[in-house]
């Protein structure tokens, strides 16, 4: 089988780079299926983010541009319920005030008596996928899944990828992660959810998309039996559109300052046009955002090589969101049905080799 359990992803994971934390909330009964993600960096974190598609939700992401006062990130929250779940934000903030995390706002004598939590957070479509439109992140919701960050990145159909589709609805999408290993010991990891109207299937063959991607002496998953993707074809041959957003945190233990880390958000959307066809559409609100704590001083040319690795480890994390997502079918409450990747081709539950 392919190596999809939620501890053991195929590619490494975010929580790889030393200090990260990461934590999930999420509800899938009573007309629920949606929930929340939260990324935790190290105190200091630099923050940044690049938002590329046409509709997108978010929250303080003006407050991480290079030019403004602030250059640090408490925490990021990725969330469904499309704007409505930005509230998940507030409760974030609220578990990083407990904290003791926050931008220092107090009087000359005593600056961290007063402390701003920044939790910049972004929002995918998925408005009634389990049947009540009512049912979306709020507060509440975001504070537990800060109370659940830890040392692994759980994947699937959890957190902000639980209610995630993907192929203009035709597939299960989800929450996926990965990370590049560099020189001198820089890690550049990614958590992605993978929630796009774009495919992440080679229309001819119905690989997924990046495989062709995957950097050398890595595992590569296989094509599924032609025969099985035929079919798929025939199923969906006028899928409906829909509102979408696949939204991904990467995070690096390297120095990069605010506008360095900027431009590796920008280079990392690269990985979301590898892995979706189409990708950044008006239906999209397609947003990276790229966490630096600051760890290994880099010099110039490593910079580019990081940018590099950062579109590479997205590309695998939307890979991996594609690969551990489980089939949904909500169907008695009135909410979505969706066959994951593996259900639909169970050909590709062979074991990846290097190729």
């Amino acid at each position: 089988m392919v190596d999809v359990d939620e501890h053991h992803p195929l590619w490494g994971s975010l929580t790889d780079v030393p200090g990260f934390r990461v934590g999930h909330s999420q509800r899938l009964e009573d007309g629920w299926l949606s929930g929340v993600t939260v990324v935790v960096p190290p105190p200091g974190t630099v923050g940044a983010v690049d938002v590329r598609g046409g509709g997108p939700g978010t929250h303080e992401t003006d407050a991480l541009d290079p030019t403004t006062l602030v250059p640090t990130v408490d925490a990021v929250v990725l969330t469904g319920g499309s704007a409505f779940g930005l509230a998940a934000a507030g409760g974030v903030q609220q578990w990083c005030l407990e904290q003791g995390l926050g931008f220092a706002v107090g009087p000359p004598s005593d600056p961290t008596s007063v402390l701003v939590p920044i939790v910049p957070a972004a929002a995918i479509f998925d408005l009634g996928r389990g049947g009540d439109l009512s049912a979306r992140p709020d507060a509440a919701l975001g504070y537990e899944a800060a109370c659940h960050v830890g040392q692994t990145t759980p994947r699937g159909v959890i957190g902000a990828g639980t209610g995630a589709l993907a192929a203009r609805t035709t597939l299960k999408g989800g929450i996926g992660t990965a990370s590049v290993q560099l020189p001198d010991g820089v890690v550049v990891g990614a958590v992605v959810v993978l929630n796009a109207l774009g495919s992440p299937l080679d229309a001819t063959t119905g690989a997924l998309l990046g495989t062709a991607f995957v950097p050398p002496g890595r595992p590569r998953p296989p094509a599924p039996d032609p025969a099985e993707y035929a079919a798929y074809r025939e199923e969906i041959a006028a899928p409906a559109p829909a509102a979408n957003t696949t939204l991904a945190v990467v995070a690096t233990n390297a120095a990069l300052d605010p506008a360095r880390a900027r431009r590796t958000a920008t280079a990392a959307h690269d990985g979301l046009a590898r892995a979706l066809t189409p990708a950044h559409t008006l239906l999209d609100g397609d947003t990276v955002f790229v966490l630096a704590s600051g760890e290994i001083e880099v010099d110039l040319p490593a910079v580019v090589t990081i940018q590099a690795a950062a579109a590479d480890a997205v590309m695998l994390a939307a890979m991996d969101a594609v690969l551990a997502a489980t089939s949904i079918d909500k169907t008695p409450a009135k909410g979505v049905k969706a066959p994951s990747y593996r259900a639909l081709f169970p050909s590709t539950s062979n074991t990846p080799t290097p190729p």
